[in-house]
This record gives structure tokens, sequence and C-alpha cells, in this order.
């Protein structure tokens, strides 16, 4: 369905191009706020075309067009700002409640994708290694896009591609077999497979400064023995990946996220080395002398050839990502396909973008990736957060999360507050802080700004639900819209918030950016806010209350909505 909005932007566009029979095409936008306007429309492009001073053309347009909804249009430094009626825009919104309601729709929800699967790949740790910060923005970033995609119609399907192979596997082996037991392992299961990977890792490290290489051949041989079904490196793997699932699985849970697809890259192993065979065969795929596989993207304009086979005939992560495409592509052929992959990969996905165009699996991927993770340290510096300074596994920075939460309720609320509700201001708090900027910016872990109740954090979000839940308890009515003829001047604001929602929904999915939509839940707390010390709704007259009740009930379901793309849950108590 068209919503309210994005349809009357396109009817003053059209309007105003037939107006001023114009070739050039009409924006119409958000005015700027110091003109006090909803809507502007910029005269610049179009005064060019016409050789005309673009004052004087926001002053014809001003002057000329009318439409039913427009209160008034006046011509400033080259804009002409509109002004919608507030009571035509209470109208738009009940009218749009009312259309999502019959076609079974959420509100902001569309049909853009019906028919069509879009595939969102997150997190993808790798296996055997606790889950850490480092997966904290693929599971949040992931978790949101995922929603977004739903809410645009198409048959969403997270796939939680996991690192199972390649050479962490060999140093799992390896360091298990030379600095860990069995004792060791049946007590600390994750976290003793992290000690002995790091351990190998530093050894690995010694032992090239030194010009030795017996511990990187024995990881290798525990690599090839598994691609060739080595019972012995089967079991391990498989021992191995049982024990990173189960602690992976209830991060997740914390998390509040879960996928529909769970495979590692040893499922595609075998298939995407009978690929390389058939490549080679088709000439597709070149293998050179020193026995490595390329493929040459050359026509893409990427110099460096993909590799897909090392020349000892072991896989890579292109390998099973070329296998990967084919497998996705005959299962579900895609619309879709969004990687939530760190920044540091992307040319390795501008490769395999390019090898899956040239293998004919057409569709729309992309790599969303992310900044990094800072935290605010004692002395008021930044710093990438690590081990040495602070929280670095994910099940600690929730703890950590969770102590501050319970710091944050007031002493009169405690008895109220129950545990699950200090989880998800907890939950909302870090969240919250993943998404209050860009994505490809670095977030900054400030505890004490994560949870004010004043500032641009999650707890200040979630309460205005709180709040808003708490009117509607204690007037215990619902509210219903009426045309009565009321002028709806006191709620412009929200009512205009409101009906932006699946604009911001839109464009946050058409970006891959779900901080539009933290923003805009923000935005919507502090407007409510505002109103909530302004008016006072319990004191309205029997014929206002019911208006305001209804647009109070609609302000918390959109609330929550918007918070639910995040991953975010609002508290019953704070």
């Amino acid at each position: 369905m068209q919503y309210f909005l994005a349809r009357f932007q396109s009817e003053i566009a059209s309007g105003v191009k037939g107006l001023l029979q114009a070739k050039t095409p009409v924006v119409v936008e958000p005015a700027n706020p110091k003109f006090g306007a909803d809507f502007a429309v910029p005269c610049f492009a179009f005064a060019k075309e016409f050789g005309r001073d673009p004052q004087a053309m926001a002053t014809q347009i001003a002057s000329e067009f009318r439409h039913k909804d427009i209160d008034k249009i006046e011509a400033k430094a080259g804009f002409a700002n509109i002004w919608l009626k507030s009571d035509s825009m209470a109208a738009a919104l009940h009218n749009d409640l009312e259309k999502v309601g019959k076609e079974k729709l959420r509100y902001g929800e569309s049909r853009e994708g019906k028919g069509k699967v879009a595939i969102v790949e997150f997190p993808s740790p790798n296996m055997a290694k606790p889950f850490s910060v480092g997966h904290l923005r693929a599971s949040n970033q992931g978790w949101a896009i995922y929603n977004l995609v739903k809410a645009a119609g198409y048959q969403a399907v997270s796939d939680n591609h996991l690192g199972d192979w390649g050479a962490p596997f060999g140093k799992w082996v390896v360091g298990f077999l030379r600095f860990s037991s069995e004792e060791k392992l049946n007590k600390d299961g994750i976290y003793e497979l992290a000690r002995v990977y790091i351990k190998v890792t530093a050894e690995l490290k010694y032992e090239a400064e030194h010009g030795k290489h017996e511990l990187a051949d024995e990881i290798q041989q525990w690599l090839l023995k598994l691609e060739k079904g080595d019972p012995e490196a089967t079991a391990y793997s498989k021992r191995f990946n049982e024990i990173s699932l189960t602690h992976m699985h209830q991060v997740m849970h914390r998390l509040g996220i879960k996928t529909d697809e769970e495979f590692g890259e040893s499922f595609y192993i075998a298939e995407g080395k009978r690929m390389v065979t058939e490549l080679v065969e088709k000439g597709v795929a070149i293998k050179q002398e020193d026995g490595s596989v390329i493929v040459p993207l050359d026509e893409y304009s990427i110099k460096t050839p993909i590799l897909i086979e090392k020349s000892n005939g072991a896989a890579l992560y292109a390998t099973s990502d070329m296998a990967t495409l084919k497998y996705r592509w005959e299962r579900w052929h895609p619309a879709k396909v969004i990687y939530l992959v760190g920044s540091e990969q992307q040319f390795h996905f501008t490769q395999v973008f390019a090898l899956a165009d040239k293998l004919g699996y057409k569709t729309d991927y992309e790599h969303v990736w992310w900044g990094m993770i800072d935290q605010l340290n004692d002395d008021g510096t930044r710093s990438k957060i690590s081990s040495r300074k602070g929280t670095i596994l994910l099940e600690e920075l929730l703890d950590k999360a969770e102590t501050h939460a319970r710091q944050m309720v007031s002493q009169e609320n405690r008895h109220q507050v129950t545990g699950e509700d200090i989880k998800k201001i907890a939950l909302g708090a870090v969240k919250f802080t993943d998404f209050a900027q860009d994505r490809r910016t670095s977030i900054l872990f400030d505890w004490r700004r994560m949870f004010s109740l004043q500032g641009h954090s999650g707890p200040y979000v979630q309460y205005a639900g709180v709040r808003a839940q708490a009117i509607l308890d204690k007037l215990g009515q619902a509210g219903r819209f009426m045309p009565s003829g009321y002028d709806w001047v006191a709620e412009k604001e929200l009512v205009l918030h409101l009906l932006r929602y699946p604009q911001v929904i839109r464009e946050a999915l058409e970006f891959y950016e779900p901080h539009r939509v933290a923003q805009y839940a923000y935005d919507l707390a502090r407007l409510f806010n505002r109103y909530y010390e302004d008016v006072s709704i319990s004191d309205s007259s029997k014929e206002i209350q019911p208006l305001r009740l209804w647009l109070l009930n609609n302000i918390k379901e959109v609330h929550a909505s918007a918070l639910e793309v995040l991953g975010i849950e609002v508290p019953s108590k704070m």
C-alpha cells in the first residue's frame, strides 16, 4: 500500500511540475526547521532551467499552487515552504492505520518484497572461540536488517554462516593435544578452547621469528586430514563445534536473536572443491604452475584474480563462499543476499560478488560492514575495547550492563522492577549504543551516558514507552478517532512524526542503515515527553480525551514497533 506522506509528496511534486511546466524533477523534502514548515520545495534546479531567480519561482508556487491538505505556502530563501493542515494529518494517520489493518499489515510495513526471498547472513562467528564483543555489531545490525527485510514483505532467511574450517581448526586440535587435557576441556569448555587457541597463536609467532615451521606444518596436516574425511579429525571437529554451538546459542538467546539456517563452511567444502575442478575444465578457472587455482575478474575491473584453491589443494574462504553462492541460488533463488561481515573483508566480497555474476548467480548482493567498538577509559581517553582494559567476552559485557541497569533504577522503584525488566533495560542500553549513529562509525561504550535517563540513550527511549503505557493504564481507555472538528494543533508535531514512520522504515532498508530507526525512536520519545509536559491528557475534556488517548495508543505502538526492529523491548517498569 502507499502511505499518506508518500502519496502527498508525489502529488505535490507532480502538481508543481505541471504548474511550472518544468522538465526538471521536482523534489519535496522535509523543511529546514528554522522556517517552522513541514515540507519544502527547493526551487534552484528548475529556476536554472527557466533562467529565473529561485525566490521568484518559490513565490509563484506559493501564490498559485493549491492542495486540499495544505494550510499555507510561503516563499523563503529560494524554497517554497509548506505547512500541512493539522486535522488533515490526523485524518490521514487514521486512514493509514485503517488500511494496514484491513491488509493485515503492521503500520510501517509494506508488500514491496512479496514473493521474493532475502537472505541475511549473520552473526557468522568462528567456532571454538567464545562469543566476543567483536561479534556484537554483526549480531545487532544483522538482526535489525533481518527485521527491516521482513517489514518490506520479503521472505527473510537468516543464515548463521559458521567459521568451522581453515587454520583455526588446525590450531584448536594442535593446541588441545599439546597444551590441554580432557579434564580441562570438560571443565571449561569453550573457554579452554579459547585459551589453547591463544597459546598456539603465540607459539606460531615465536616459531616464525626463529625460522622454524614444525607447528605450522602440524596444523596444516590436520587441515588436510579433515578435508580428506579422516575419522579422528572429523571427531575433533564435531566435538569442538558442539561445545562452541552450545555456548553460541546461549549468548544469542541473551541478545534476543536467532537464525533460520546454520551451516558451517565445512558444509560447503566438498561442493566447493568439485566446483573448482569443473571450472578448470570449462576454462573459467586457471590452474597455475604452483598448483593453485584462480578465477580472473578483469572484466569487472578487478585486477587481482580470486584464489579458489591453494597450491597444496586446500580449500579457502573463497572455495566455501563459491559453493554457498550456488547452494543459495538453487535453494532460494534470492532477490537479495546481505552479508554482515566486518570492514576488513570489503575487497574479498568485491571479488565474491563479481564471481557470483560471472557464474550466473545474478542478484542484489550487499556487504554491510561497521566501525569499531571503543570504550571510555577512566582517564577520559578513548580506546579500542580489549581484554587488557575491560570487557571483551560478550557474556561479561552483558553482565556488566545488567549491573549498571540495577544501579540506574531508583530506590523507590526497585521492588517493582523485575529481573526481566533489568535485562531489557541492560540490553536496550547496549543495543541503542550500537544504533546511535551510522553503522560505519565506531561506537563508544561510555557506561554513564549509556544508562542516562536524560540523554540520547536506550533507557531514555524505553522510558517514553513505559510512561505512555502508564497513562493508558491509569485512564483505562484505548481512545478512539472521531471526525469531531478538533484542530490537533497541540499534537501536530507528533502526528507528522507518526506519518513519517513508514518512510523511515523504507529508507533504513534501502541504505541498510538501522540507525535511522533508532534516531526516529529517540525523536518520537523526545516529542512525546515534551507533549506530556505541556498537555494533561487526564484533565482533557470528555470530547478531546478520547482523541488524545487514540493518539497516545498509536504513539506507544509505533514506538514499540521501531524498537522491535532494533531488537529492543520496552520494560514494564523502570
